[in-house]
């Protein structure tokens, strides 16, 4: 039997990944739930909090490790003020890319990820890479930006990657409603200290001069 570095059957790991990738959407489902009234009461906070705690396999990974944490922070007292509230609220909108008020889109892409404060963008010499659908046109046109400003282009992101850039609708070919695998992939290197910035396309057209 083929087996992993940790000497983990290959198909297990191969299954666990798949049965997270069902958790973390399940988790961006419970989230849009909560915002469908546009409050976030403390009652749907201890409901997520025991969620994720009953569900430790993924309050490790993007982006249930920062909701995780926020949540234990916010309840440390038992008890979600006004502010908090409204500092939640707002993490879960960016979380789901919530509320659209665009029509015929199915989701928008997470802003959760987005470097802040938001980076200047040079073009010349730096490689970009694209995820997401973008509204400023094809993905062949937003290349073409790009290339014209000498800059380069990568398909996945890596550690010489200046920037990730997330169209403002999500696309369906994401692994999940709000994000796909570059996302996952680019805030790993964030972690790992490479200078890597994710922008939103309404920061990066802005220089497109």
């Amino acid at each position: 039997m083929n087996r992993d570095a940790h000497g983990q059957p290959l198909n297990r790991t191969f299954n666990d990944a798949r049965l997270n990738d069902r958790k973390i959407d399940e988790l961006i489902g419970l989230c849009k739930g909560v915002l469908a009234d546009g409050e976030v009461t403390q009652f749907e906070v201890e409901f997520l909090q025991n969620w994720l705690r009953n569900n430790q396999e993924i309050s490790e990974h993007w982006p249930a490790n920062v909701l995780y944490k926020r949540i234990e922070e916010m309840l440390a007292d038992n008890v979600l003020d006004v502010e908090e509230q409204k500092e939640l609220l707002q993490t879960l909108m960016d979380l789901t890319g919530e509320p659209s008020l665009r029509e015929n889109v199915n989701s928008m892409s997470t802003s959760l990820p987005l470097t802040t404060p938001d980076p200047e963008i040079d073009f010349e010499g730096r490689i970009f890479c694209l995820t997401g659908k973008f509204v400023t046109g094809t993905r062949k046109q937003c290349e073409s930006l790009i290339l014209a400003r000498n800059g380069s282009l990568k398909s996945s992101p890596t550690r010489d990657t200046s920037f990730l850039v997330i169209g403002l609708v999500g696309s369906s070919d994401w692994i999940h409603s709000t994000h796909g695998r570059k996302i996952e992939k680019a805030v790993a290197l964030q972690e790992r200290g490479t200078g890597l910035a994710i922008v939103s396309e309404e920061h990066w057209v802005r220089f497109i001069v």
